[in-house]
């Protein structure tokens, strides 16, 4: 059995938008409720609360006169708020996320339906009073509906994302095939060399199309009275172009992605440091923008569901100061530094085509040391992915990378 979700728009009725709105509100408030509790259980005991503590308080505060609102919401939407939040905990103290933050009204909203979810024609049929919801099922839903979460974006539309379980398993992963490393950059986005010869795809910088029109919203934003309806007409038009950037950035990724999984059976890419990178005042809106990591989550999807293989080298591998002629290595290769001439062997080198050449000799490494361990362990005879693709902060090994420095060149 497999998993996969499908999103679709959903068109809610005026009545059905202010049960969402009464939905979104009480599953935020108790996110928030639980959470709080929950920093302050651990201030006066040193212990946490569980999931079924955490639950067993629902029960009481819809009974309290305060809160008694809360039972207008779904049951199962507050106990799966409840889950997410155990989640989140356990993703904290897993090192897989940051600390659960306080949620705001302001900012996207969502809730969960974990069961009892159908699809009505072209409709969404939920349970308690929401009902059926109007939707733009785009492409069938197949399989068993297990969770549906409902979200409304801060421009106001409403989207369901429909997990379903699905008969069979991706196909068996093979690494016979195509290979391509892939350099990201700036000034192109990708650079990608299949063995043959090397593409290059420019950076569309979707950010710096729409950020006239984004400066001139946000400062009619500024000038309207907090609290008053206006500056909720003026958020809502900030967050569409917010929104309208994020669409067009997700679309040319998807098409590019799509494009080089298609051509090639393994992709190797570098495990970039964007949360470090971005620390740099002077590139943190070009990093921001141009999504590298959104890509590599792409990538990495596209080819598991198509049994292929996404090899990630180490972020510290010199793959713009070797040369990937005769693997001789520079010390030093400052950003503005486009082309470069090896000292070694005399090739003229362009930067981002020399990267992208040594990622994908590195790989291409990597994948047979992968295969040699598994022949000698007796466990298989191919790379199965598993071992491939490092976690993070795993460097890449290079015992018998034939890299010299410079010390060693001269000694010849």
């Amino acid at each position: 059995m497999r998993h996969q979700a499908v999103k679709v728009r959903l068109y809610p009725t005026t009545e059905q938008q202010v049960i969402l709105a009464q939905h979104f509100g009480c599953s935020r408030w108790w996110w928030n409720y639980a959470l709080n509790l929950c920093i302050e259980t651990y201030q006066l005991t040193g212990k946490g609360l569980n999931r079924s503590a955490l639950n067993a308080l629902l029960p009481k505060l819809k009974r309290q006169e305060e809160t008694f609102w809360l039972s207008g919401c779904y049951s199962q939407v507050l106990q799966a708020t409840t889950l997410n939040l155990v989640t989140a905990y356990k993703n904290f103290f897993d090192g897989r996320a940051k600390y659960p933050r306080f949620k705001a009204k302001k900012n996207r909203q969502s809730i969960q339906y974990p069961q009892s979810v159908e699809v009505a024609g072209d409709c969404l049929k939920f349970p308690g009073r929401v009902g059926v919801v109007k939707a733009k099922l785009h492409r069938p839903i197949e399989g068993t509906i297990k969770t549906v979460t409902v979200s409304m974006t801060p421009s106001g539309k409403y989207f369901a994302s429909v997990l379903t379980e699905v008969e069979g398993d991706n196909p068996p992963v093979s690494t016979d095939g195509k290979v391509a490393g892939i350099d990201l950059g700036l000034k192109d986005f990708a650079i990608v060399n299949d063995g043959v010869k090397t593409s290059k795809f420019a950076n569309p910088k979707h950010l710096a199309k729409h950020e006239r029109n984004l400066k001139r919203k946000q400062r009619k934003l500024d000038r309207k009275e907090k609290g008053s309806k206006s500056t909720d007409k003026a958020r809502k038009l900030v967050a569409r172009v917010h929104e309208r950037v994020s669409n067009v950035r997700q679309d040319y990724l998807h098409k590019l992605s799509r494009k080089l999984v298609d051509e090639n059976q393994v992709i190797v890419v570098e495990s970039l440091n964007t949360k470090g990178m971005v620390r740099n005042h002077k590139l943190a809106a070009s990093i921001s923008d141009v999504g590298w990591g959104m890509f590599v989550n792409f990538l990495s999807y596209k080819l598991e569901k198509e049994g292929k293989v996404l090899v990630e080298i180490d972020r510290w591998f010199p793959s713009s100061k070797l040369c990937s002629n005769c693997h001789y290595q520079v010390d030093e290769m400052p950003l503005e530094v486009r082309s470069w001439t090896c000292p070694s062997c005399g090739t003229h080198h362009d930067r981002d085509g020399n990267a992208s050449a040594n990622i994908r000799a590195e790989g291409i490494r990597m994948l047979r040391q992968a295969q040699q361990h598994l022949s000698v362990s007796g466990t298989g005879t191919a790379a199965d992915g598993g071992d491939v693709r490092p976690k993070l902060g795993r460097k890449s090994k290079l015992t018998q990378s034939p890299v010299r420095s410079e010390a060693q060149a001269s000694t010849k």
